[in-house]
């Protein structure tokens, strides 16, 4: 978190940080309200009593953001929020910049499961994106309005793009680092997430493809 704020306060002169706590039972809460006191009132605090899923979070999270842009990354520390400068370098060329993880701190079996799903989305929907579920974007909020997202697990990334592709908004890749994970349990291999992120590619086809018909 300091390094986030010490970001901000570096590079901008209004800013907020929307925190989502997406049905967390351990001590993320009270973490969260210490939080909020120290760096009041740039820090919002969003609770979901009930887990929403990834989506859900993003979902929630846009909704509430107030300034012209928005950008979010995950809480697991495996991204330096220092190089949002590389995606804010990258604006005068792209309307959407989004990162991709450079020398991926993942083992052989994540690194290929991305690759197969990064190499299918991009069959399905033409996405030609390198790195589809990197959370470390920046879009400008005005090209959130009004756009609907379904999608509550891994299809989000996806469905955003997509959505944002259709209104014909330029979307730009820079490297970002990526660092190992050390606190909380990744579940992008376990077979119970898979097995959702296929059923929900299966349920949203149809309407991504729709506004997407040369994809």
């Amino acid at each position: 978190m300091e390094k986030t704020f010490a970001t901000l306060e570096r590079y901008a002169s209004d800013y907020e940080v929307i925190v989502v706590n997406d049905g967390s039972q351990d001590k993320t809460g009270e973490v969260l309200e210490r939080l909020a006191e120290q760096y009041a009132p740039n820090l919002r605090i969003i609770t979901h009593e009930q887990n929403r899923g990834y989506g859900g979070a993003l979902r929630s999270g846009f909704a509430a953001a107030r300034k012209d842009f928005v950008f979010y990354t995950d809480g697991d520390r495996q991204f330096d929020p220092r190089q949002i400068t590389r995606l804010i370098a990258e604006l005068p060329h792209a309307d959407v910049v989004v990162g991709w993880r450079a020398r991926r701190a993942d083992h052989a079996l994540r690194r290929l499961n991305t690759f197969a799903w990064n190499t299918l989305i991009g069959a399905l929907f033409g996405l030609r994106v390198r790195d589809i579920d990197c959370a470390f974007k920046l879009i400008p909020r005005r090209a959130l309005e009004g756009l609907t997202l379904e999608a509550d697990g891994a299809m989000i990334s996806t469905e955003l793009l997509a959505s944002l592709r259709r209104r014909g908004l330029r979307i730009a890749e820079v490297p970002v680092d990526h660092f190992p994970r050390t606190t909380g349990t990744p579940s992008g291999n376990d077979p119970r997430v898979v097995l959702r992120a296929f059923r929900e590619l299966a349920r949203l086809y149809p309407r991504i493809r729709a506004v997407n018909p040369r994809g």
